[in-house]
């Protein structure tokens, strides 16, 4: 199996993760909306770290041939 397939699996994980983690945020906003301070740093937070997976899934493969 080619590591280009991985790579298109893990991205698409982390396009999966970011939908996931901006609609639960959006629909907690909704909820409460005198919370929306908390939940953008929180929301921002999650976003960084499925951000550094797909990072580090593109970096990790890329020696691969």
């Amino acid at each position: 199996m080619s590591p280009l397939v991985g790579v298109g699996i893990g991205i698409a994980g982390v396009g999966i993760g970011l939908g996931l983690i901006g609609n639960g945020a959006l629909q907690g906003m909704a909820r409460q909306p005198e919370a929306i301070g908390k939940l953008q740093v929180q929301m921002l937070i999650a976003l960084a770290f499925v951000e550094l997976m797909g990072f580090l899934t593109v970096f990790a493969t890329s020696g691969f041939k």
